[in-house]
Parts: C-alpha cells; structure tokens; sequence
C-alpha cells in the first residue's frame, strides 16, 4: 500500500486531497450535473417527439432537429467517457472505428443540417388529432423558443398555475417555459466560462513561461505587457464591442479570453523564476533539449500548482462577467441566458419571483462551486496547511 501511494504522481495525489474535502464534492457534484444537462439539453427539453409512431412507421423528430453544436457536445462527452474507462493502448483502434462510424452517420443531412423552418404546434395538434400511435416527449416538452402561440396567451406565468400544462419554473414574458430556456442557457455559462478561460491559460502560460525562463529583456517587455493589458477595462471593452459588432457570444468569448490571462503569466513566470535554476533544469540544457522541451514538458509541470488554483476562479469570472452583459440587454439574443432572464424579471412591470430567483439562484451556485473547487484546490497545494494538519 505504500509503495502504491509512493508510486502516485504528484497531481494524482493532489486530486485525492483535494476529494477529501467535502466543500470540493459539492462543487464537483453540481459541476457534473449542469454539463450533463448542458450535453443532454435536447433530450431533457424539447417540443419535439423524440420517438412517435404514425401509421406504424418509427421517426425522431428530435434528432431530426439536432443541431451540428448538439451533436458536438454529445461527441465531447461519449469521447471524455471512452477515453476515462478505456485503455490508451486501445483507444486509438476504438476511435478509429467510432470516428468512420460517426463520420457515415453524419454525411446524413438529418444532424449536419437541420430543417430550418421550424413549427413546434404541429406535434401538439397531431397528438389532440390522434394522428399518432404513441409519441414519447422528453421530460420537460417544451423548447426553449417554443413561445406557446397556439394556446392563444403568450404572457407571463407563474409555476405550476395551469393544470393542462405543467411549467415548473413558470413561463417568460413570450410565453416559454423558463426550465427549458435555463436548461439551454446552461451551454452559455459552462461555454463561456471554459472556453475563455481556456484561452487565457494558453496565452499566460506561454508569455509567463518566456518571461521567467529568458528573464532580463524579455522579462521587461513580457511585464509591461502584461500591465497594460491589466489597465484595460473588461466590462467597458465588451460593451464597445457589443455596441460596433453586435451581441456575438464567441466575440465575447475572446475579449475575456485576451484580457484575462495577466495572472496565469505572473503566476507562471514566478515559479519559472524559481525553477530555472533547478538541477533537472540545467540537466535538461545540457543535454541539448529543444526549448519547447525545456519549457512546457519539465518546467511547466513543476510550476502549474498556482495556476490551477487560478483556473476555477477565472471561470466564474468569465461567467459572472457574461450574465452581467446579459443583465445590462446586451447578451445574446438568439440564445436563452441567466443573466437575460434576470434582465426580463427587472424589466416587467411587477415583480416576478420565479424570473429573478431561479436564473439567479443557477448563477450564484455555478459561480459558487467554482469558488469551493478553487479554495480547496489553494489548500492542497499548501504545504504549511498539510504539515498543519498532520
């Protein structure tokens, strides 16, 4: 058992400290469970059948109407889910035969490109017609920009207050029911939040690792660099943005992205700094190691314990500063969002409490468990917290 335990990379035995903490579980647990319902969104709510029967004759008109953004996030997560419990050494061979097999089922215009004219009432008056055998709707059958127009009222409407049709989180303004729209607006706070993030860790890393591996001139430059782009304003450079380029969601995935990576640099540069004077360092130059090498495969894992602290609360960051663009009416409009449905309980004439605490209540969780995982993650790379506690 100790040779075991010895035989454990460093990050691994991180990771189970940092599974000890029950702070740490939470943020995972509710993590997994909004990306799971991100991934899975169109089978979780949608006014579409997923299967029907009419005449005996099978169909899915929910995947049908899938989305190539759908399919790509439901590849993501069965490849996240082959690669977790599968060997490398099979991998390859397995994802050479589920790529051709994917790649055949997507030549099919069904999931590449979906019917553009969409007409959501045509199920429901099937189905009062008995048109169909049988049809199964998904749990929650409405989506999120099925405004309701054959029902006549398109107004707001309090939870569970219509016993022909059950919206457990109300409707919106228009009509549509608000479980479906936050189920979907969760792809635009995880989305946001990761793929900002993950350009500014790119960016940090690479300039910070130059800064403190070089040092001298190449340290003064990468420094004023990095406070200039400190000075700038995000809130305000997303706004100007908005206001000459519209409301773009990947526009504003890399402003924050390309002003958010000033502290991965400084972080990273400090412990380049330190690390470049280490013996496996020097043994590395010495032995003629190419700088990329040097830098990102003996430098870099030695020196991210700081910087992935600071990953959990860079997402929240980016989430926060995404419904604060949503709040203020200049999100995305195609696409529901937390901080839109905010803007639309404020924005009524009286105050609906279902508008304003749901989507708020998603916001402060996510924003939250990141927080938790960050805290957790600060405490198990703290050797003075570990010699504590022993």
């Amino acid at each position: 058992m100790i040779s075991e335990k010895r035989q454990r990379s460093y990050f691994a035995r991180i990771f189970d400290d940092v599974k000890v903490q029950w702070t740490a579980r939470f943020g995972f647990t509710w993590i997994v469970i909004i990306a799971t319902i991100a991934v899975f969104a169109p089978f979780l709510a949608n006014s579409h059948p997923l299967l029907l029967s009419e005449v005996g004759q099978l169909s899915s008109p929910a995947l049908q109407h899938l989305t190539p953004g759908d399919v790509t996030l439901l590849l993501i997560f069965f490849s996240v889910v082959v690669l977790s419990f599968i060997r490398i050494a099979f991998t390859k061979k397995l994802w050479c035969v589920v790529s051709i097999g994917i790649g055949g089922f997507l030549a099919n215009d069904i999931l590449i490109e979906p019917p553009q004219l969409v007409i959501y009432e045509q199920y429901r008056e099937a189905i009062t017609d008995n048109r169909y055998d049988w049809t199964v709707m998904a749990p929650i059958p409405y989506s999120p920009k099925d405004y309701l127009r054959d029902y006549g009222d398109t107004g707001l409407e309090s939870p569970l207050k219509d016993e022909e049709r059950t919206h457990f989180f109300g409707t919106d303004e228009n009509g549509a029911d608000v479980l479906s729209r936050m189920i979907y607006a969760s792809r635009v706070a995880l989305g946001i939040g990761l793929v900002a993030t993950g350009i500014s860790l790119i960016i940090g890393v690479i300039i910070g690792g130059l800064m403190g591996y070089f040092s001298g001139v190449v340290d003064m430059l990468g420094m004023r660099l990095v406070e200039v782009f400190e000075a700038i304003p995000v809130l305000f450079l997303l706004l100007t943005f908005v206001a000459f380029f519209g409301r773009d969601l990947y526009i504003m995935m890399i402003i924050i992205g390309l002003t958010g990576w000033t502290g991965y640099a400084r972080f990273v540069r400090a412990e380049f700094l330190r690390l470049r004077e280490q013996e496996f360092v020097q043994s590395a130059i010495a032995c003629g190691l190419p700088l990329r090498s040097i830098l990102f495969r003996h430098m870099l894992p030695n020196g991210m314990a700081p910087v992935l602290v600071t990953v959990s609360f860079s997402v929240a960051s980016a989430i926060l500063a995404e419904a604060t663009l949503s709040f203020l009416g200049l999100g995305p409009v195609d696409e529901p969002s937390w901080g839109q449905m905010l803007n639309q309980a404020v924005q009524a004439a009286t105050f609906n409490w279902w508008m304003a605490i749901f989507p708020g209540g998603a916001i402060f969780l996510t924003m939250f468990t990141y927080m938790l995982i960050g805290e957790a993650m600060r405490d198990a790379f703290d050797p003075y917290l570990k010699k504590g506690a022993r």
